[in-house]
This record gives C-alpha cells, sequence and structure tokens, in this order.
C-alpha cells in the first residue's frame, strides 16, 4: 500500500510542476486535464502525508519512551504514543478506499428517467413522489434540476417523467438508485383499504459529453411539434417541442419544456447522448452481466432495489439489508443515511475484490 501511495505522490508532484510550465498553461485542453487529475489525487496525497509525519512520530516517541531518564516526559511521550496508534489505525482503513479506482463517471452531471411500472395510476403517483424526492434531495446538495419531458397523470402523478441533475458529484451519489423501487400503501382510488404494491423504474445516467459520444447527424430524425399541457398560448400554439430518433439504435428523445426550440433540442440532445453512451456500456457489459448483478451499483433496472411501506412507516434498501422507519423524512429527500450505507458496502465488496 505504501508502495502506491509513494507512487500517487511522485505523480502529484510531477503534475504540479507540469502546470506551472507556461506551455502547459497556453493548452487549454491539457491545463485543464492535468488541474482535474491534480484535484482527484490531492485527497489521497493529503492524507498520506499526514501519515507518513504519524509514522515519523511515532518513531520518535517510541525511542523516548525507551530511553528518556525524566519520568515525566516518558509519561507524556507514551500517552502520545497512544494517541498516535489510534490515529495512525483510523488511517489504516481510509488509506486503502482512497486508492481504491474511481469511477470516471463520479463528478458529472445526470440524467433521470422515472418510468410507472406495475400498478397503473398508482404506480403513476409514486413515480410523482419518488420525482419530488430527488428534486428535494438536489435542494439539498445545492445542485439544479431541470425537467426534460414529462407525461403527468390527471390525478397528480406521472406516467413517467425524464430531468437532469446538475452539480458537483451527482453521479457519485444518485447512481445507486437505478432500479426497481417498489411501493406498498392504499391507494387514494382504493375504498375497501386494501393495500396495494405498486412498482416504478429509475435509471440515473451519467451525462455524456460530446468527446465521449459520437453521434452522426446523419443518423437523426428531428421532428417539431406544439407542445401540451401547461405553458400558455405561446407553447401550445408554437412548433417548439422536439422529439430527436437515433436511428441506427431507435432511441427516442423528446422535450417540450422550454419556450425555446433551440433550448429544447439542446436537452434533448443532452438525454440522447446518455442514452447512446448507456446503451454501448450495456451492450459491452453482457458477457460479465451476471457479475455486475452482484454489485451494489449495478444499476439494473430490473432490479428490485427498495421498498418504501406506507402502513409501517418504513423503507428498505434490499441490497444491503438496511430498513429505516423514516418513510416521511425518506420521501422528503432525506436519503442521506441511505446512500452513505450504499457507498460503504460498495467499497467494502471492492476492497474483498483487490
Amino acid at each position: 500500500m505504501l508502495d502506491k501511495l509513494q507512487k500517487v505522490e511522485d505523480r502529484f508532484r510531477e503534475i504540479e510542476s507540469q502546470i506551472g510550465d507556461p506551455s502547459v498553461v497556453a493548452n487549454v485542453d491539457r491545463f485543464t486535464k492535468l488541474t482535474r487529475e491534480l484535484s482527484t489525487l490531492e485527497p489521497i496525497v493529503k492524507k498520506f502525508r499526514e501519515y507518513k509525519k504519524i509514522l515519523e512520530q511515532i518513531d520518535e516517541d517510541k525511542i523516548l519512551v525507551e530511553t528518556a531518564d525524566d519520568e515525566e516526559l516518558k509519561t507524556m511521550a507514551a500517552e502520545e504514543l497512544a494517541d498516535l496508534k489510534k490515529s495512525k489505525a483510523e488511517l489504516d482503513k481510509e488509506l486503502p478506499i482512497l486508492l481504491l479506482p474511481r469511477d470516471p463517471n463520479d463528478d458529472k452531471n445526470v440524467i433521470v428517467e422515472i418510468r410507472g411500472g406495475v400498478g397503473g395510476e398508482e404506480a403513476a403517483l409514486f413515480a410523482g413522489d419518488l420525482f419530488r424526492m430527488y428534486t428535494r434531495f438536489a435542494e439539498r446538495q445545492g445542485w439544479r434540476v431541470d425537467i426534460v419531458d414529462a407525461n403527468p397523470t390527471t390525478i397528480g402523478g406521472f406516467k413517467e417523467i425524464s430531468f437532469t441533475v446538475d452539480g458537483q458529484g451527482a453521479y457519485s451519489k444518485l447512481k445507486y438508485e437505478s432500479g426497481t423501487h417498489r411501493v406498498q400503501r392504499v391507494p387514494v382510488t382504493e375504498s375497501s383499504g386494501r393495500i396495494h404494491t405498486s412498482a416504478v423504474t429509475v435509471a440515473v445516467l451519467p451525462e455524456a459529453e460530446e468527446v465521449d459520444v459520437e453521434i452522426n447527424p446523419n443518423d437523426l430524425r428531428i421532428d417539431t411539434y406544439c407542445a401540451s399541457g401547461a405553458g400558455g398560448q405561446y407553447v401550445n400554439r408554437t412548433e417548439t417541442a422536439i422529439r430527436i430518433t437515433h436511428l441506427p439504435s431507435g432511441i427516442v428523445v423528446q422535450c417540450q419544456d422550454e419556450k425555446s426550440q433551440l433550448k429544447n433540442k439542446e436537452k434533448a440532445m443532452r438525454v440522447l447522448r446518455a442514452r447512446v453512451k448507456d446503451l454501448a456500456v450495456r451492450e459491452q457489459n453482457e458477457a460479465i452481466a451476471a457479475d455486475r448483478k452482484n454489485q451494489v451499483g449495478s444499476g439494473d433496472r430490473s432490479e428490485r432495489i427498495r421498498t418504501y411501506n406506507f402502513p409501517q412507516g418504513r423503507v428498505t434498501d434490499h441490497r444491503i439489508g438496511l430498513t429505516l422507519h423514516k418513510l416521511d423524512g425518506v420521501l422528503n429527500g432525506d436519503l442521506d443515511e441511505i446512500i452513505s450505507a450504499l457507498i460503504t458496502a460498495d467499497q467494502s465488496k471492492r476492497l474483498t475484490e483487490n
């Protein structure tokens, strides 16, 4: 481990030297790439330097405890040594986690797609609940949410809704939300008071930059149409809505949230790039699909990942066996405890595999 950490520190120093070179500064792409790598390595290097300093202090205190003639000095050194050993033990746990390969998508914005599944109107209502949950969680993180497209129902839910979440580290936390979310409750349309089980699927895709995915304009069919729903006369009478079909894959994306056709097209292209990239990644991983299903963050949308039980006021994440009796808080965006537990479980699994 120490050898790996030393190599990271050596690379950190090398980058520090390079970004001070005027020729590197003049090359915007290279400078940006190096500064990003530097910011990724910095927390590891900071902890490693702290670790090395503790090791030096431990050696010094050991010598004092063994050789000092002054009993008071010996006692002080022994007490400090005990504290240093505790700090070292904590860093012994932290450093291997910092060395785990980092998901290159973690800092990216995300596209979230929520679709009502089994349960009809009740599933659509719960899709609306999940949309509000993610919106409130994003607000707590200081992230921005923009609706791309929505298909609302007459009683307040969504048959489907897609939206972007822009913010530092959005994918690193929301990627664990991909899968099937199950709800157990008495629907508002149920007169007999029977508990129904409905399901909603959530897909979380890292936003793909233009350099990540090459889309040939000739492979696109772009249609414009009048937006429906709220928005006033301007939206409804002008062909501002956009539908883009990626002919090779058959992927269709539409956006009608903005009053500007250009803005709708930009939003639709963001979603299209993410979905085309996601399709390519999933096709590449078909050979190892069985292994991916065992991973906490596999993102398999057919996998039932969580149950929201209203009669008991509980939320259970089936991947890690975590149950919280704070349903109202979770649906109000308090997802930190669940996501932290999922991150810890993912890290622990990867540590055992390394």
